[in-house]
This record gives C-alpha cells, sequence and structure tokens, in this order.
C-alpha cells in the first residue's frame, strides 16, 4: 500500500530533481536515457535513491532533465520515526512516531497517515540523507569532469554545490490541482466560501490559514462597507458631526470583535487541523542524551556528571537567549535609524512637492518618479534586514520569518503613510487627502493585482517559448516537435516566494504586507474617507480567487509550513488599529469648512475624550471575548483526562505486575 497512489492505481510523484540534460555542455545531442550512463552521477543519485526505496522515474525534458520521486508509505513511516515526528493517538495524546505502531496514530480525513507537510519533510530527510559510507572516496563523473565524494559527505549537497542538480522542487498533483480549481478558484458564487480542508490537505496548514483569515475578513467587511456607504453617500446635514464619530466608533468595534473571534476562529482550526502538522521531538531529547561511557559511571559519579552537563546548559541557554536580544536590538536599531534619516526625509520631501505644485501633469510625473525610486529603496532596505536576519540566530524558520516582518513593515508603513499624515495632520487638506486615498486604494490595488497575477504568468509563458524554440533550433529538419513534459512545466513556473527576504519566508508575505498596508489605509483615515470599505470589499472577493487561481495555474506548488497562525502580522494590526484610535480622533477634532479646511476650534478635549473612549473598547471588548472557544477547553480537557486515565491503568498494571514477579523470584531463591 502506498499514499503516493491515485484511484486509478498510478504512481503520484511529489517530488522532483532537476539536473542538466546528459551531453548538454558538449553539444551531444540525445533524445533517451539508457542505461550506459548509469556511471555518471546522476546514474549514482537515481541508483542511491532506489536503494533507499523510493520509487524513481527520469524525464527528459527540452532543456533539463527531471528525477521525479515518490514514497512507498513504508519509507515514509520509517523516515518519520527516524525525525521523531510527535503525531495524534487514538487516545488524544501525541506520541513520537513508530513505524511498527502504526495503527496507534490517527489518520487523516482522506485515509492517508501522513500529510503533505509531513510527507515533503520526509522526502527531505531522506533525499539529504545519502552519504558516503565508505573510508575512501567515490569518483563520479559528469560528462568530461571527475568529482570525488568524500566519506561522510551528503551526494545531494555535493552535487549541488558543482551545479549538477539545479534544484529540488514539489511537484503539483494534477488530479487535486483540477479539483481545486473548480470548487476553488473557479467558484465565484459562493464569494468568501472557501474548502479549507481541502486547501490545507493540499498546500499546508499556513497557507490554509491565510485563506481562512481573508475570507472571514471579507465576510465581515461588509457591515462597515454598507454603513460606509451610507455615510458617504447620505447628506445628513447638520448632523454630519455626530454621524462620523458615530461611525468611527463603530469601525473601531468592528475591528476589535473580528479579531478576537478571528482568534477564536484560529484556535478552533488549530484544534481541527492539529493530525495535518507535526513537531519533530528530536530537540526534545537532545539535552538528555548521554554517551556510552556514563554507564559505566558510578551512581554518584553520573549524579555529579548531570548536574553538571545541567548548570553548562543552564548558562549556555542564557548566554545565548542574551546574544539573540542583543543582535536583534542592534539589528531593531539600525532600521529604525536608517528609516528616520533616510527615508522620512525623502517621504516629506515629496509630500511637500505634491502639495505645493499645481500642474497635475507634474503631479503624475512626479509620482511615478517616486514610485520606483521607493520600490527600489524598498527592495533595498528589505535585503539588508534579510541580511541583519542572519546574525540574529533565531531558533526556527517561524522567529526569522516574523523578525523580518516587523523590520520591512517598517519601512512600508513609511512608504504608504507619512505622505498622507503630512497632507492630513499638516496642511489639513482633505481634499489633497482623499485623492490620496482614492490613488492608493484604486489605481494602487488595481495595478498590484495586475502585476501580481500577469508577471508570474508571462514569466512562466515567456521560459516555456524559449524553451521551444531552443529545442526547434537544436532539431532542425528532423521534421518533428517533442511536447513539454508537465514535470517540465512546474519546473519553468516561477516559485511563491516573497518579493523580499525569498531565503526566509514564502509568498504569503507580499500577500499579507498587501492586506495589512490595506486594513492601515482604511482604518486610519476612515472618517475622512468612509466610502473606502467598500472599494476593499470588492477588491479583496477578487483576491481570494485570483490568489487561489495564481497558486493553482502559474505557480509552483509551494513548501508547505506548518504554522497555525498569522504570526506577527497579528501584533501589526493590532498596532494599526492603536494608530487608527490616534489618527482619527486627530481628524475628528477639527470641523469641515466650504474651501476644505479643517480649524481646531473644539479644543483638544475632543481628541482626549475619544481617544480615551475608544481605547477602552479595544481593550475592553479584548477582555470580554475569550479567545478560545468552550468547546475547544472541553475537548482538550477530555482527551487529557482519558490519555491520563488509561495511562495510569497501563502503568500501575505494569508496577502489579512487576511486583509479583519480584515476589515470584523471591519465593524461588
Amino acid at each position: 500500500m502506498s499514499e503516493n497512489e491515485g484511484e486509478e492505481g498510478g504512481v503520484v510523484y511529489e517530488i522532483a530533481i532537476a539536473v542538466p540534460k546528459w551531453g548538454e555542455n558538449n553539444n551531444n545531442k540525445l533524445d533517451k536515457i539508457t542505461d550506459d550512463f548509469d556511471n555518471d552521477c546522476v546514474g549514482i543519485l537515481v541508483n542511491e535513491l532506489k536503494k533507499k526505496g523510493l520509487i524513481v522515474e527520469r524525464v527528459v525534458g527540452l532543456q533539463n532533465e527531471f528525477v521525479k520521486l515518490a514514497a512507498p508509505l513504508e519509507i515514509l513511516g520509517k523516515a518519520a520515526a527516524a525525525l521523531r515526528f510527535r503525531k495524534r493517538t487514538h487516545i488524544g495524546m501525541d506520541f513520537p512516531f513508530e513505524w511498527d505502531e502504526a495503527e496507534a496514530f490517527v489518520k487523516l480525513p482522506d485515509g492517508s497517515l501522513f500529510s503533505w507537510c509531513e510527507r515533503f519533510r520526509c522526502y527531505n530527510h531522506i533525499v539529504h540523507g545519502i552519504v558516503n559510507t565508505e573510508k575512501l572516496p567515490v569518483i563520479l563523473k559528469y560528462e568530461d569532469r571527475t568529482i570525488d565524494w568524500k566519506s561522510g559527505e551528503s551526494l545531494l549537497a555535493k552535487l549541488e554545490a558543482i551545479g549538477v542538480v539545479k534544484e529540488v522542487f514539489p511537484l503539483h498533483d494534477e488530479k487535486k490541482r483540477k479539483q481545486l480549481l473548480r470548487s476553488w478558484a473557479m467558484n465565484w458564487l459562493d464569494f468568501t466560501s472557501q474548502p479549507i480542508d481541502d486547501i490545507c490537505s493540499y498546500y499546508g496548514v499556513k497557507i490554509a490559514t491565510y485563506f481562512a483569515f481573508l475570507g472571514m475578513f471579507t465576510k465581515w467587511m461588509v457591515f462597515p462597507a454598507a454603513l460606509g456607504l451610507t455615510v458617504q453617500l447620505v447628506d445628513f446635514g447638520s448632523m454630519q458631526l455626530l454621524v462620523l464619530p458615530f461611525f468611527f466608533i463603530c469601525v473601531i468595534s468592528w475591528a476589535v470583535l473580528f479579531f478576537q473571534f478571528w482568534k477564536r476562529k484560529n484556535s478552533a482550526m488549530s484544534a481541527r487541523l492539529q493530525i495535518y502538522h507535526s513537531a519533530d521531538a528530536e530537540s526534545e531529547y537532545k539535552s538528555f542524551q548521554t554517551d556510552q561511557s556514563s554507564s559505566e559511571s558510578t551512581p554518584t559519579e553520573l549524579m555529579k556528571k548531570q548536574i553538571s552537563d545541567r548548570t553548562k546548559e543552564k548558562a549556555n541557554f542564557q548566554r545565548e537567549e542574551w546574544f539573540r536580544w542583543l543582535m536583534r536590538f542592534r539589528n531593531d536599531a539600525f532600521i529604525i535609524m536608517s528609516i528616520i534619516c533616510l527615508q522620512l526625509p525623502f517621504e516629506l520631501a515629496y509630500a511637500h512637492l505634491y502639495e505645493v505644485i499645481r500642474s497635475d501633469l507634474l503631479k503624475f510625473c512626479l509620482t511615478a518618479v517616486y514610485l520606483l525610486a521607493i520600490q527600489y529603496f524598498t527592495r533595498m532596505g528589505g535585503k539588508v534586514s534579510v541580511k541583519l536576519i542572519k546574525y540574529e540566530n533565531n531558533e526556527n524558520v517561524e522567529h526569522r520569518a516574523n523578525s523580518l516582518v516587523y523590520k520591512v513593515f517598517g519601512l512600508y508603513f513609511m512608504q504608504s503613510y507619512i505622505g498622507i499624515f503630512y497632507h492630513a495632520l499638516l496642511h489639513r487638506n482633505v481634499m489633497t487627502l482623499r485623492q490620496v486615498l482614492i490613488q492608493r486604494l484604486l489605481i494602487s490595488e488595481v495595478i498590484e493585482n495586475l502585476l501580481e497575477n500577469s508577471i508570474p504568468y508571462l514569466s512562466y509563458s515567456f521560459k516555456k517559448f524559449r524553451a521551444v524554440r531552443n529545442k526547434q533550433k537544436r532539431e532542425k529538419g528532423s521534421g518533428k516537435s517533442s511536447p513539454i513534459p508537465r514535470v517540465e512545466k512546474d519546473y519553468l513556473k516561477p516559485a511563491y516566494a516573497a518579493s523580499i527576504g525569498q531565503e526566509i519566508e514564502d509568498g504569503l508575505f507580499d500577500d499579507f504586507l498587501e492586506l495589512v498596508l490595506q486594513f492601515g489605509m482604511i482604518m486610519m483615515f476612515a472618517c475622512a474617507f468612509p466610502l473606502a470599505f467598500a472599494f476593499a470589499a470588492v477588491n479583496n472577493i477578487t483576491e481570494i480567487r485570483a490568489d487561489a487561481l495564481k497558486l493553482l495555474a502559474t505557480m509552483r506548488r509551494p513548501i508547505p509550513r506548518a504554522d497555525a497562525t498569522i504570526g506577527a502580522w497579528m501584533n501589526i494590526f493590532q498596532f494599526l488599529i492603536v494608530m487608527s484610535i490616534c489618527t482619527n480622533s486627530a481628524l475628528l477634532a477639527c470641523l469641515y469648512d466650504r474651501e476644505g479646511k479643517w480649524s481646531l476650534s473644539p479644543g483638544l478635549a475632543a481628541i482626549l475624550i475619544m481617544e480615551h473612549v475608544l481605547l477602552f473598547i479595544k481593550f475592553g471588548f479584548s477582555r470580554i471575548v475569550p479567545e478560545e472557544p468552550a468547546w475547544v477547553r472541553a475537548a482538550r480537557r477530555k482527551n487529557a483526562t482519558q490519555a491520563e486515565e488509561m495511562c495510569s491503568k497501563r502503568l500501575l498494571r505494569s508496577i502489579s505486575g512487576d511486583d509479583k514477579w519480584f515476589r515470584e523470584i523471591k519465593k524461588n531463591e
């Protein structure tokens, strides 16, 4: 039985290794691979993969050769046991996985034992676990070169270092991909409804969490969108100054309640989708591993050694913790000072020129130059942030990703909002403020969505066209044209990676950043432009299907991540809510006149009262609505109680059995 078998019994290949086509560098034209080439490094790699128990198929593409991999269930199970995955058992407790006791562990709803995230980690462990077990180096041949594969060295890492292995990447499952296209990307009738469990099964928990958040956010956006349309389009006359404060209180209450109920939903999702991801237990046991010589020591010596090891371990942990904190503080201070000294003057200069220039044509040209320059500055700042994070010694990928989020968001926050603050609070020009908001919400988001979805498709189409053209040039007069294999089509598609920090974050960084900037735009200036919520709601409805189509049709299958929360983005959303209270309180303290200028005649009392009331709502609602549903707490307690009862009974039986056996031994003596 294999987890990679489809309904028709065919093998579903999940991983591919891209290598140069045989004879590519010496113009040796071949149309197929024969067993005569099994003594080269690629052939040895294939043989080693087969020895590991993997199902291997070599495919010759138009430009490259590909080694497709699938794994029987037993091979995945042994790899999971070696990685010490902690999986949920039928008694409700998580235990390190053991292949011989596979029946004790809970299976997924589709009947498989391992999720996509777990399978990918198993593949990664297997292919990187091929090492030279001989004492002497093994000579590898690749065309005209000879390569020494040293003892104890990873074969895949060696081939990657010399350029033989170009890339290891996941493959799409065509059957599941087409099913998701029908039920998700092309299903426009359900608006915000999405098959979250199917998304989680195919892409992993992290991507499923993002789309669950986007769907819930869009659904909740209906209320402020309808209220904003009413406030914007209906003339309340002299009551306008009372309507805007009411609107803003409703918007703040909506935002606070939304994130509290999202935490509840996220908690319920984590409990339901917990079987799709697991943590390896290796790190938990590293501290307690002892060498073989300890078994020869006396109990007193062993106890002293354990106390000494724990003292050293505690000192090492404390030293490493403070070192990480100091490095993070240094990097954050560097980013903040760079923003204040470099980006802030540039943003203020642009905002001031935009205010004083009267010609619309010059404003358009100035904005175009500004957008080009700021994109370059932001990307450069993001790359600097990525390099700084490498020295922070973060614990895992999620901690590095969160550190990157905080640093890069500071750059984008300054880019997106400082000009608006300038128009709103310094010049108090509401007409210019509304023009800038319309430009950012309508023009910028439409252009970004078009670029976000068209550039990957154009890149894939160009690569495919170039591959076919090069193949035709090499086969002039042959009278035949070879189709592009499916695996090469996946290889030519762009990876789902972030525009900043590709080695740390995946493509969700750009998607979350777009959502956060939109949320800040509509919240911090809600009183100046209530109609923005309606524009954002329409944009998010299209964003759900556009992102789904991008993932399924124009991108490679992403590398799965097991984090079941939105991470650092939650703290940024909370920060923007507090900022919204401050900015809108300042706006509401100003009165409109016919010329669109604001005066501070009502005084600062309105600001203080509004701020205190809304801050009370913000932090009060956070305490009133529990973050975890009652049924999740009850289920967790029930599982813990059942597990404790079962384990205690077995332990008592074992103890009583040992006592009886000990008494029998005593009697026989």
